[in-house]
């Protein structure tokens, strides 16, 4: 009998090995060599600066952004696909409009139109009135699979990424370990009806932030924690480079104030394990086969960050504690207040935007 149980559990062993070693998998990852994290200090220092954050709830988990418009109400989109309504001072939240979708950016362009990136259904326009149309899908015949972020410049023009042509946001995680270049940045321009694709490549793309002077336009690389900066003006016109790098977190959204600031938030800090592992194709597939528990996982953190237009960090706010507003997604700044979206909660955040010491 000993025998028996002992034939068992070495061929279980052995069946487990041979799984976690050999059975097929849907990604393919590539080896990135991430340089080391930095410590949380200096302008990164650790601090509490956003226990101030108030909660303003909604019927509804993981509302990813928020836009205001013209009369001060406050918009928000939750996983299910309704997009909320507040009202200036934060109270009577109300349903506006349903995607039906993933509604993750939104912004309003001049016609008083909500646009939306919504990550299943494209990039959308909303009339005041609640209306929904689909503006684009897809960019050189490639569908998008993961809508992501947006902004619009004064002329119009709707910059937005899609995170990834090959995984949706459900697979996000398979993209991070991969660590493919799956990611596109696009315009769309509602006169001409037309997608252009002005940068491919990219390592999960996401946050989106048109520069006061109209000069360039930042666009996060959640993947490799950075930002890039596609110039649209100028001798450089066309090229990209690197806004600021190296970042404490995994960059989701950006926004700009309109005059001098860039609002980025950090939807986490990095991670020790994966980046251990991104050197490491081979692991990577290991720990994909791995029960969800067991893989790097994203911890309760808050973090957002102020740039000036040269990518240098003016501000810096953090909640280390356990009942932080959890996992920032995008900062949004109005009327002296900043607002904030998250993928942990069921609320946005609302908080007064004070003077830096």
């Amino acid at each position: 009998m000993k025998q028996t149980i002992l034939r068992v559990a070495i061929a279980i062993v052995v069946l487990l090995i041979g799984y976690l070693v050999a059975w097929p998998v849907p990604i393919n990852p590539a080896a990135w060599t991430p340089p080391s994290a930095p410590e949380l200090t200096g302008v990164y220092a650790q601090n509490s600066e956003l226990a101030k954050v108030e909660r303003l709830h909604v019927d509804g988990f993981a509302p990813e952004d928020v836009a205001i418009d013209d009369q001060d109400r406050i918009y928000c989109g939750t996983e299910d696909g309704r997009i909320f309504r507040f009202q200036a001072d934060g109270t009577h939240p109300e349903v506006f409009a349903n995607t039906l979708g993933r509604p993750l950016g939104l912004i309003f362009d001049h016609e008083g139109n909500l646009i939306v990136a919504d990550a299943i259904k494209g990039l959308l326009s909303i009339t005041r009135a609640g209306s929904i149309s689909v503006l684009t899908t897809e960019a050189d015949g490639v569908p998008f699979r993961c809508t992501n972020d947006l902004d619009v410049g004064a002329d119009g023009t709707i910059y937005f990424t899609d995170a990834s042509y090959k995984y949706p946001l459900t697979k996000l995680k398979d993209d991070l370990l991969e660590h493919q270049p799956n990611g596109r940045f696009m315009t769309y321009d509602p006169r001409t009806k037309q997608t252009r694709v002005l940068l491919r490549d990219l390592c999960f793309a996401n946050g989106v932030a048109v520069s006061p002077d109209q000069s360039f336009v930042l666009v996060n690389e959640t993947g490799s924690y950075s930002v890039r900066r596609f110039w649209l003006i100028g001798p450089k016109q066309g090229q990209s480079d690197v806004f600021i790098d190296n970042l404490p977190g995994f960059p989701d959204g950006i926004s700009s104030n309109g005059r001098d600031t860039f609002w980025l938030s950090l939807v986490n800090r990095r991670d020790a394990a994966l980046d251990g592992l991104l050197p490491h194709p081979f692991l990577r597939k290991v720990v994909w086969r791995l029960p969800s528990f067991l893989q790097p996982n994203i911890k309760r953190y808050a973090f957002a960050l102020a740039l000036d237009t040269n990518g240098k960090v003016v501000r810096n706010l953090q909640d280390p504690s356990p009942g932080c507003f959890a996992q920032i997604a995008n900062v949004v700044e109005h009327k002296g207040t900043l607002y904030f979206g998250s993928i942990g909660e069921s609320a946005i955040g609302r908080m007064p935007l004070t003077s830096s010491k």
